[in-house]
């Protein structure tokens, strides 16, 4: 690590070809990038892919520009020189070799991919002192900021207004399906079926830590179950609903978190103390759950909140009964 770090140039030490032959790499590595965008898109988002596609004619337009500059001015054989071999050099994200990214996700790393590319050369030509170096990393300033014109250009031909939001609509469709659902049914599960072995462990034993014991127990057992079961059942190829490993981790953490939220007060010693403060835990975690269906499932609120609150309410008597009697 240390070796590979101090064989790195420094890039006040490059000479002009050696700049140049950055330049034509970077601009090559960044059209295989947007062409990588584009493939992944073509079968949802087929306007953005579009957009993509046409970046990715302009990087090879520009680094044909440079490579014939270079061969006017220093010949056929161009320096290998990559980004990974210069230090302080801007670097990209390897973020394009994630799966299932997502539309916005995309769209942001492109728009810095031009930014940081015209901030980087506009820095660089204000701290060189040679002239024609300076002149070079400008020329190179401004080819990214026409870039940064291309692109949007070329958004605004191909990516018409109607097309961005279908796009963004889709990519908020499978939000929703991929983890807002699942999260949703985990915290639903893990906040109300935790409400009976709960209070009535509370109510029989009024043993703070016991109780607490208990409900972290059905807690994470719950986000265990629930998780595995969300993973297993749908593998998302069929159903479109995404990534079924995405899905389970939702569903568990939220189903572990919904059950945990009124299990943590019986950390407090005095049992009514902790008791009230589960009671009030449970309140806003209903109403907490009404409002995400609301919010994202489009469920009206009062609807959300009656068969919430009531089911939670039903599930919460029977413990305090069960464990009272």
């Amino acid at each position: 690590m240390l070796s590979a770090l101090s064989a790195r140039r420094r890039f006040s030490d490059l000479s002009e070809q050696e700049v140049l032959a950055l330049a034509i790499s970077s601009e090559e590595d960044d059209g295989r990038i947007y062409r990588s965008y584009a493939q992944r898109l073509r079968s949802e988002y087929p306007a953005t892919a579009a957009v993509f596609d046409g970046m990715a004619v302009e990087e090879d337009q520009h680094r044909q520009q440079l490579i014939d500059l270079h061969r006017s001015r220093f010949g056929e054989v161009i320096p290998l020189i990559r980004r990974e071999h210069v230090a302080g050099f801007y670097a990209r994200r390897p973020v394009w070799l994630m799966e299932n990214l997502s539309l916005t996700t995309i769209r942001a790393e492109a728009g810095a991919m031009e930014a940081q590319a015209e901030a980087f050369y506009l820095r660089a030509a204000q701290a060189t002192q040679d002239a024609a170096t300076r002149k070079l990393l400008g020329d190179l300033a401004a080819a990214e900021a026409g870039h940064q014109k291309s692109a949007e250009g070329l958004e605004q031909n191909m990516l018409s207004d109607d097309g961005r939001s279908d796009e963004d609509r889709s990519a908020h469709r499978q939000f929703i399906l991929t983890w807002v659902q699942p999260g949703l049914a985990g915290l639903m599960d893990g906040s109300v079926s935790t409400l009976a072995p709960i209070f009535a462990t509370a109510f029989a034993t009024q043993d703070t830590w016991t109780t607490f014991l208990v409900g972290t127990a059905a807690s994470v057992g719950a986000g265990i179950s629930m998780g595995f079961t969300e993973a297993a059942h749908d593998d998302g190829v069929l159903s479109g609903r995404g990534s079924p490993w995405k899905r389970g981790l939702a569903s568990g953490v939220m189903t572990t978190l919904g059950g945990m939220g009124h299990a943590l007060p019986y950390l407090i010693p005095d049992f009514w103390t902790a008791t009230t403060l589960a009671m009030i835990v449970v309140f806003v975690e209903l109403w907490a759950i009404a409002w995400i269906q609301n919010r994202y499932m489009e469920t009206p609120f009062l609807r959300a909140a009656l068969q919430v609150v009531l089911g939670g309410a039903l599930v919460f008597a029977a413990g305090a009964l069960i464990g009272g009697g």
